[in-house]
């Protein structure tokens, strides 16, 4: 299993989720495919279903001809595959459909599990049998439905313990949201819950919400795709990114990297000979005497910082002047008894 599926080219995985946005016309879904692969993501997403395969044509007819008309072939979901081998990205899908693993397979360096299938337990266990990573999306759940599917993950293979072979997905599974409804927090608490990686499906207007998410440490930014949002009737297309956005987005990302820089404290060069010049040092007040007892009275802390720190400060109280001091001057240990 790769421990670096996770790592995208910008830092984040980055996963363009063209999903249903072709509406089933396969030429539309092609030239998507090439401006999502264009746009600098790392994956280009899809949903690999059939109709009845999905939606019960009795208990909702209505939704079982929506995605009937969505659907496309094996033949034209390996033709995208193929377009996105192409560009040197992943092709990605979330397979509702369980025969279709069979001819997909090849092109799935991991699974997605969208918010719908977070209980389907006999999907699961399907893509578990493939010993592929998994990425879990979250949607609709309660924390407990999400650890009770990442247990049953496990369960299925020892692989899946490895912290790294699953990664988990703070999603609201409505579009579009309102910012108050995104709540990234959750991923701090996904992250301390599992220690497995953790991302974000979004589905907000706009690449703020992504970029507060990877300002959070999301390690996985999944959000959908169009070409224009203008005229659309689809719901999915007003939360969808356009290439340009996607390459702003990578340019924001690439800025907030700068930001985060490292976790070591320590002076920088740039700084300069600030630490001298901004700190203080412990200068004498005034003129002090031979013998004289150092008083707080006595001293006071001005910049620069030469000589003794102004941290020292306590240090000198007491101590006697072993020559006569002048007001200001720089100071030495060798001074003091």
């Amino acid at each position: 299993m790769n421990r670096n599926v996770w790592a995208g080219k910008n830092g984040p995985l980055l996963i363009a989720e063209i999903g249903g946005n072709h509406e089933g016309d396969f030429e539309y879904a092609k030239k998507l495919t090439h401006l999502a692969a264009e746009s600098g993501c790392d994956y280009v997403k899809f949903q690999i279903y059939t109709g009845d395969g999905l939606v019960n044509p009795i208990e909702s007819p209505q939704r079982n001809e929506h995605f009937k008309k969505f659907e496309l072939t094996p033949e034209q979901h390996l033709e995208l595959a193929n377009i996105c081998k192409s560009y040197g990205i992943g092709y990605l899908a979330s397979v509702w459909e369980v025969e279709a693993l069979q001819w997909i397979d090849q092109f799935m360096d991991f699974y997605k599990i969208g918010s719908g299938d977070l209980t389907a337990y006999p999907v699961i266990k399907a893509l578990c049998r493939l010993k592929k990573p998994i990425l879990l999306s979250t949607g609709l759940a309660t924390e407990e439905e999400v650890l009770e599917s990442i247990k049953y993950i496990k369960s299925c293979d020892p692989l899946y313990e490895s912290s790294e072979s699953i990664a988990i997905l703070q999603c609201t599974s409505m579009y579009p949201i309102p910012a108050a409804d995104a709540n990234l927090k959750v991923m701090d608490r996904l992250r301390l819950q599992t220690s497995n990686p953790v991302g974000y499906s979004d589905h907000t207007e706009g690449t703020y919400a992504l970029e507060i998410a990877v300002a959070m440490g999301a390690q996985i930014l999944e959000f959908h795709f169009t070409d224009d949002r203008v005229g659309k009737e689809f719901r999915d297309h007003k939360v969808s990114l356009t290439k340009d956005e996607v390459r702003t987005l990578i340019t924001r990302i690439n800025e907030i990297k700068d930001l985060q820089g490292n976790d070591q404290k320590n002076p920088l060069k740039i700084e300069g000979d600030h630490v001298i010049s901004f700190r203080r040092a412990v200068y004498p007040a005034k003129e002090i005497p031979v013998h004289k007892v150092i008083t707080s009275e006595d001293l006071t802390v001005l910049r620069p910082n030469h000589g003794i720190a102004a941290s020292s400060f306590d240090l000198l109280l007491g101590k006697k002047a072993v020559k006569p001091l002048k007001k200001f001057e720089k100071l030495d240990w060798k001074y003091f008894e």
